[in-house]
């Protein structure tokens, strides 16, 4: 088993800046691609970053530019920093544990952006 926990999100405005990290504890498996996805209010769901132990990075066109990825593998914790937030990048933020036999989910952390 693999335990997520999320930090970071929040309430910001329109063109502001948050910080969103997840930490994995448990089983890890040091190949694991972790990555982050969004939830918005109408359930939809999409990714929005991964990146490898390697440190190969994917991104979301709509987020490519104005969000990074960041892996410290000694600590099995990601960073999303997240800048020139808009309003439509309101949604909880999911944190996720890809191995190659199974997937985790962290909790969830809602980023909430006033225009």
């Amino acid at each position: 088993q693999v335990q997520l926990v999320e930090s970071g999100g929040g309430l910001v405005q329109s063109g502001g800046s948050l910080t969103l990290s997840c930490a994995a504890s448990g089983s890890i498996d040091s190949r694991a691609i972790m990555r982050y996805f969004r939830e918005f209010p109408d359930k939809r769901r999409e990714m929005v970053s991964r990146i490898t132990s390697e440190g190969a990075t994917d991104y979301a066109e709509s987020v490519k530019g104005r969000f990074t990825i960041s892996r410290d593998n000694a600590k099995n914790t990601i960073t999303l920093q997240m800048n020139g937030l808009k309003a439509e990048d309101t949604a909880v933020y999911l944190c996720n544990y890809l191995t190659m036999t199974t997937s985790y989910w962290g909790p969830g952390t809602q980023v909430t952006v006033s225009s």
